[in-house]
C-alpha cells in the first residue's frame, strides 16, 4: 500500500473552528493553573474540565477532517482513539467543578471512583477490538471505517454520549440545590449571580445532547442506512456551539468564579418528636421582634445577623421558621418585607412615592422579586393594590 502523499489543503473551515476551540481551551486551561496559587478545588476541575474538552475538538479532527483524517490514519493509526478518552472524563469533571464551586466543604471520597468506570470500559473495549491487532490491521479497519461504524463502537459511543448529559442534568439539579440552601440563609439572592452557571450548563447541556442526537442516528444507521450527511449536519452543529461556549466561558463567566459565594452542604439529620421548633411562645416572641426592629428592612440581613440581634443560635431560628412558619429564610423576610409595603402603599404620606422607592426602601433590592412575592400574597401588583385602596 502507498503511503498518503500530503494535499496542499489539510485543514477547512469547518476544521480551523475545531482547532481554535481546541487551542482556547488548551491556552485558558494553562492560564487557570497557573495563577490558581492558592490551589482552588473548583478551579482545578475547571482546568481539567478544559484540557479535556480541548481534546475533543482534537479527536474530531482526526476521525472526521477533511484531509486531516487520511493523513492520521496513514501515519499514525496508533494514536487513533486516545483523544476520544476525554468524552469519558469530561462530564464527571464538570460535574466535579460545579459541586467544588458550590460547596466549600467539597472532598473527594472513595465512592468518586466509581466515576472512572466509563473510562475504564472504554479503554478495555478499545484495547481488545481495536488495538489487539496489528498496524496494517488497524490501519486497514481505519482507511474503510468498518470499525468506527461497528455495532460495537456505535452502541459504547452512544451510551457515553447519554452519560454526559446525566452529568449535565445532575449539574442542573446542583444549581437548583444551591439556590434552595441560599434561600435558608440569605434574604436577597440576586448578588449570587447563579444565572450565569445556569446559562454555562444548559449550553453546554445542548452540546452534548445534539452530540447524542448524532450518536442515535448512527444506532440506527445500523439497521436503517440513510446516508452520511446527517451525521455531517449534526456534527458541524456541535462543534459551532462547542466553540461559542468556550468564547463565553473565557470572556464572560469565568469572571464569576472568584467572587462565587459558597455554601456548606446540608447535613441529613434524623427526625425527631422534639417541638421545640413548632413553638408558638417563641414563634411569637420573634415576630414581636421583627415587627418592632424591622431588621428585615436591611437589604442584605442574613440568618446569622438575625439571629445575633434575636440572641438565638442561626440553626434554632432557621429550625423555628422552617417548622413553625413553614417556609425558608427567604420568604419568610420578604413577606415582612411586603406587609411593610403594603403599609406605604396606602398610607397618605405616601402617596407620591413610587413604587421602586417602596420596594428600596422596604429591603428589596429586585423589582421582579418584588413583584412575585406581592402577586403571590396579595393576588394583584402593588399598582393595583394601591389603586384598590383608593
Amino acid at each position: 500500500m502507498k503511503p498518503f502523499e500530503f494535499q496542499t489543503v489539510l485543514f477547512n473551515f469547518h476544521d480551523v473552528i475545531l482547532l481554535m476551540t481546541a487551542m482556547q481551551c488548551l491556552f485558558f486551561g494553562a492560564l487557570l493553573y497557573v495563577t490558581n496559587t492558592n490551589r482552588i478545588k473548583s478551579t482545578l476541575f475547571l482546568t481539567a474540565f478544559l484540557f479535556a474538552h480541548a481534546l475533543i475538538p482534537a479527536n474530531e479532527l482526526m476521525m472526521w477532517g477533511a484531509e486531516f483524517k487520511i493523513q492520521v490514519r496513514y501515519q499514525w493509526p496508533s494514536f487513533y482513539f486516545i483523544p476520544e478518552l476525554a468524552y469519558y472524563v469530561d462530564g464527571a469533571l464538570l460535574f466535579f467543578c460545579i459541586k467544588s464551586l458550590i460547596f466549600r466543604d467539597f472532598s473527594l471520597k472513595k465512592a468518586d471512583l466509581l466515576h472512572l468506570l466509563p473510562l475504564i470500559v472504554f479503554v478495555i473495549f478499545i484495547s481488545t477490538t481495536f488495538y489487539s491487532h496489528s498496524f496494517e490491521q488497524r490501519q486497514e479497519m481505519l482507511l474503510n471505517e468498518s470499525f468506527v461504524y461497528s455495532a460495537g463502537y456505535v452502541g459504547l459511543e452512544f451510551l457515553i454520549k447519554c452519560v454526559r448529559v446525566f452529568y449535565a442534568v445532575a449539574c442542573l439539579i446542583l444549581i437548583i440545590r444551591y439556590k434552595h440552601l441560599l434561600q435558608n440563609t440569605k434574604s436577597n439572592i440576586d448578588k449570587a449571580h447563579i444565572n450565569w452557571l445556569k446559562g454555562l450548563v444548559i449550553g453546554f447541556m445542548v452540546v452534548m445532547l445534539s452530540e447524542t442526537l448524532l450518536a442515535s442516528a448512527k444506532v440506527i444507521n445500523l439497521f436503517d442506512g440513510f446516508g452520511i450527511e446527517v451525521f455531517s449536519y449534526l456534527g458541524l452543529t456541535g462543534n459551532y456551539a462547542s466553540f461559542v461556549l468556550v468564547n463565553l466561558l473565557v470572556f464572560t463567566a469565568i469572571r464569576h468564579f472568584l467572587t462565587f459565594e459558597q455554601v456548606v452542604e446540608e447535613e441529613t439529620t434524623k427526625k425527631t418528636n422534639d417541638d421545640q421548633f413548632v413553638n408558638p411562645e417563641m414563634a411569637a416572641e420573634v415576630d414581636a421582634a421583627m415587627l418592632k426592629d424591622k431588621a428585615y428592612m436591611e437589604p442584605d440581613i442574613t440568618l446569622d445577623t438575625l439571629a445575633e440581634s434575636l440572641s438565638i443560635i442561626p440553626r434554632d431560628l432557621s429550625m423555628l421558621i422552617n417548622r413553625h412558619f413553614g417556609i425558608n429564610f427567604y420568604e419568610f423576610i420578604n413577606k415582612y418585607r411586603i406587609e411593610e409595603a403594603k403599609k406605604m402603599l396606602v398610607d397618605p404620606e405616601h402617596k407620591n412615592t413610587t413604587i421602586t422607592d417602596i420596594y428600596l426602601a422596604v429591603g428589596f433590592n429586585s423589582k421582579s422579586v418584588f413583584y412575585t412575592f406581592f402577586k403571590k400574597f396579595e393576588s394583584v401588583t402593588p399598582s393595583q393594590f394601591r389603586q384598590s385602596a383608593k
